[in-house]
């Protein structure tokens, strides 16, 4: 049994919002006890979001869990970090089957690699697409972007609706 300090690594409660930082290695077990236990009950699983921290070395990419309890009327995140040169969580698919397309759309905006997810796939941007566009070393502007056979014009390019 590992100690709270190695699965929960850090506790931020910001503006009456709880949330946990999690060990990723932990993460799988604490989704499955936050949704099974009767005290917790965390039924809804609302959505994963991608962060990248570009500086904040060793823990450049994040995963934000959005959790809630229709039960006990409480909510909580749940936050997962994890590095550039390892970008691997379990995916919580096997708990929560809603998480498929939201894990399949942070690996595609993020670059985070959800194991265990059926289909990992891009699901916004042709699976050919080099690197991931939510990233903060993504770069601005001045690509030619192809959205599902449209093409968008670079900001400069664009016409002006002013």
């Amino acid at each position: 049994m590992p100690n709270a300090g190695d699965v929960i690594t850090k506790v931020v409660v910001e503006r009456g919002d709880l949330t946990l930082h999690v060990h990723r290695d932990h993460l799988l077990a604490l989704v499955r006890i936050r949704r099974d236990d009767a005290y917790l009950r965390f039924e809804l699983f609302s959505g994963v979001s991608g962060v990248h921290y570009p500086d904040d070395k060793g823990k450049e990419v994040h995963a934000v869990y959005h959790l809630a309890s229709f039960t006990h009327n409480r909510r909580l995140r749940l936050e997962v970090s994890v590095p550039d040169a390892d970008p691997h969580l379990q995916s919580v698919v096997s708990v929560y089957p809603s998480a498929d397309w939201h894990e399949r759309e942070t690996f595609d905006m993020f670059g985070l690699i959800f194991d265990g997810l059926p289909h990992l796939t891009r699901i916004l941007m042709p699976d050919d697409w080099p690197g991931h566009p939510q990233r903060k070393d993504y770069p601005l502007g001045g690509i030619p972007v192809e959205y599902k056979g449209a093409t968008i014009p670079s900001p400069e390019n664009r016409r002006s609706y002013n």
